[in-house]
């Protein structure tokens, strides 16, 4: 099973003195020393200047920007953050999860910072908690459009996540997606 974003931070910080040299805590006097404000510009000096590979500076990046803290350190805690702007939000998630994993057990649920991934073997789902829906994305490849199944206006997960659906309240919640969720997850498992 694929590494939790979690579960890659932590072995990027607990590698980084044995790989770089220095600690967390010296990469992040480092970083700040060098006045640089920007996100991407950090990405780029990490890159450029201490020849750290893409993924390496983002983490890296990530923490620094976020008071030097990790960032996917606390899964509970990004998956609260998802709905601090849209408490009324969290029922409707609670029964969209609830039923994924009845139909779908083995599924493993992982909070990012921007979304919620549904994942088995890989992602086969993954939602945005909007303040007046959740978007629920799949993996149906050409499958056409219609009037409930949407391109995917999903923010963070991967472009194959290309359906979605938006649901507003529990009632929406039936066999339909269900088959959405079943053609994503065999298709992508």
């Amino acid at each position: 099973m694929a590494k939790t974003s979690g579960e890659i931070e932590k072995e990027f910080i607990e590698g980084l003195s044995s790989s770089t040299g220095a600690n967390l805590d010296k990469w992040i006097v480092e970083i700040s020393k060098t006045g640089i404000e920007k996100r991407n510009d950090v990405i780029k000096w990490l890159k450029e200047e201490k020849k750290f590979g893409h993924m390496n500076a983002s983490l890296l990046t990530g923490i620094y920007f976020n008071n030097g803290k990790p960032v996917y350190g606390n899964e509970n805690e990004l998956l609260d953050n998802q709905f601090t702007k849209c408490p009324e939000m969290r029922k409707v998630f609670t029964v969209v999860t609830e039923f994924i994993l009845t139909n779908f057990p083995e599924t493993k649920i992982i909070p990012k910072k921007t979304y919620i991934s549904f994942t088995a073997k890989k992602e086969f789902a993954a939602i945005n908690v909007k303040p007046d829906e959740i978007r629920l994305g799949f993996d149906l490849g050409d499958t056409p459009f219609n009037a409930d199944l949407e391109k995917s206006k999903l923010t963070g997960p991967m472009p194959r996540i290309s359906h979605m659906v938006v649901i507003s309240n529990e009632k929406q919640i039936g066999n339909k997606l269900k088959d959405y969720l079943a053609k994503s997850y065999y298709r992508t498992n």
